[in-house]
């Protein structure tokens, strides 16, 4: 959500930014509600001037002893008049809400611009892609081979883009989870938060998902329940409708949580394996920060969620997205991309991105400092990371050449081993 006089007062040098972005803001429409909400305002404010002075005059003449009828009646229809145009303001005021709940974040000014993901710029590289003396396979091939991932019974049970994780495949996703939490709060200074896996359409409507991403969320029948899609929306929200101390932030807060999407946008993509499913176990980091500290923030988270792969011995690289690329509540993102060599490839991993005053505004919420004016806050979030694409990631790079899969040093504790063999078929 924006704020309206900012709106007003920068209107076509907003119009032009967003255009980066593939966004065409209607001028016109927002012009012309803003003159009729204007005009009814004005029209407003002169019948209530208008009505308190007849007020006064009735007052007059009353002590005077005079009759009063008629102008009490003409001061009668001066209120239907203004209840009328108050009306007209609310609906207005409605209308307006709803042309920039629809108007996506206007991004940074050191977002590159571009159309899409091709525009995209790498800002930093990490580690070499291993040369292997045999043909690497991909996790999809590899996971079954070991009896560690099991696509088809997931299939049976639910459908398409679900998994079944068996043994040390179910041990390895725990794994994870306890030392990228571990990693987030004994040192990157995370406060751990285990929120509600269902959320609904208010905290949803915060972190702007509703109502442009409806169709790919999933939502739980005759309820206002939906399933997070991540751990941002509840997180997120844990401060809508609140005020924090200032002098506090930032605040910094982890979490795990399974996520649902239902990936409406994403037909014909990663339709292998378990890069893109519907059901996903996340790490998510999630930070509320004063305005003027908000992009040193947004570097710090993103180098905590890249110190995870630089933990386990991951190859990646770091772009920053153009403005076409960038998602509609970001003013900026990051994306870390992990190197898979069964796809030959990086893949996206974890954005993380600075939504400024964007989510804020939207779920109200505000920062105070002693006797100063509330400000909004800036909201940021990141990957840190998701546990199935860090998984397969694990699984692809460490493959060897006998089939089995060496453990990252750092996941050994966790693990209690430091290699990954093919197990028996299970139960069979």
């Amino acid at each position: 959500m924006h704020d309206l006089s900012h709106f007003r007062s920068n209107l076509d040098s907003i119009a032009q930014r967003l255009a980066t972005r593939g966004f065409q803001l209607d001028v016109a429409q927002f012009r012309e509600l803003d003159s009729q909400r204007r005009a009814a305002v004005t029209e407003s404010e002169q019948l209530k001037a208008q009505r308190n002075s007849e007020s006064a005059e009735i007052a007059k003449l009353r002590k005077q002893g005079l009759d009063t009828t008629e102008l009490q009646q003409k001061t009668r229809s001066l209120g239907d008049g203004m209840a009328a145009l108050d009306e007209r303001v609310k609906t207005l005021d409605e209308s307006f809400r709803a042309l920039l709940a629809g108007v996506p974040n206007i991004p940074h000014e050191s977002v590159p611009v571009g159309k899409s993901e091709a525009d995209n710029v790498e800002v930093r590289r990490w580690g070499q892609p291993q040369k292997f003396n045999f043909e690497p396979k991909a996790h999809w091939d590899l996971g079954p081979e070991l009896h560690i991932l099991d696509l088809e019974r997931a299939a049976k049970i639910t459908g398409a883009r679900f998994a079944v994780y068996w043994g040390m495949g179910a041990r390895l996703e725990r794994a994870l989870i306890n030392f990228m939490l571990d990693v987030h709060t004994r040192e990157h200074g995370y406060t751990e938060v285990l929120p509600p896996f269902m959320i609904n359409s208010a905290s949803l409507f915060g972190t702007g998902q509703l109502p442009k991403f409806k169709e790919d969320l999933f939502k739980l029948e005759n309820t206002d329940f939906w399933l997070a899609p991540t751990a941002e929306v509840p997180v997120t929200n844990l401060f809508r409708d609140e005020t924090l101390d200032a002098e506090k932030l930032p605040i910094s807060l982890c979490a795990y949580t399974p996520c649902f999407r239902s990936e409406a946008g994403s037909y014909g993509r990663d339709v292998r394996g378990i890069i893109r499913q519907h059901q996903f176990q996340k790490v998510e980091l999630v930070k509320f920060a004063r305005a003027e500290q908000s992009y040193a923030q947004l570097d710090s988270l993103t180098a905590d969620a890249e110190d995870i792969l630089r933990r386990l011995g991951l190859p990646f690289r770091t772009v920053v997205l153009s403005t076409g690329d960038t998602g509609a509540s970001a003013a900026k993102t990051f994306d870390i991309e992990v190197w898979l060599p069964g796809q030959n490839g990086y893949k996206e991993i974890s954005s993380c991105s600075n939504f400024e005053a964007y989510q804020a505004r939207r779920a109200s919420i505000r920062a105070k400092s002693g006797n100063a004016k509330s400000e909004y806050v800036h909201t940021l979030n990141g990957s840190g990371l998701p546990i199935g694409r860090t998984w397969a990631a694990i699984i692809e790079n460490f493959q060897q050449a006998d089939g089995s899969v060496i453990v990252p040093e750092a996941l050994r504790p966790y693990l209690g081993t430091d290699r990954i063999r093919a197990e028996s078929q299970p139960f069979h």
